[in-house]
């Protein structure tokens, strides 16, 4: 092989192992921020749940006080009498 080729295949070989590395750098980052995005997310789904409970709660006792004092009729109690 000539001086010139083998300078080409070293040349071609050294940014081939620079990509990779740098493509494998890149990925890590970018897993490592897909993670902690994630853990984020899911702490903020956990509120929501929580806070979609607390709400169905209070409306479920406001029905009940709306019902118990009569200004409340249930949609199938409705549909029953006719009206």
């Amino acid at each position: 092989m000539s001086a010139e080729l083998i300078g080409i295949l070293a040349v071609g070989a050294t940014l081939l192992v620079g990509l990779g590395g740098l493509t494998l750098a890149v990925q890590t980052r970018t897993d490592k921020r897909l993670a902690a995005m994630e853990a984020r997310l899911d702490a903020r789904l956990d509120e929501v749940q929580s806070e979609l409970w607390r709400l169905g709660e209070r409306v479920a006792r406001l029905e009940g006080l709306m019902e118990g004092a009569g200004l409340l009729r249930l949609v199938s109690q409705s549909a029953a009498a006719g009206d």
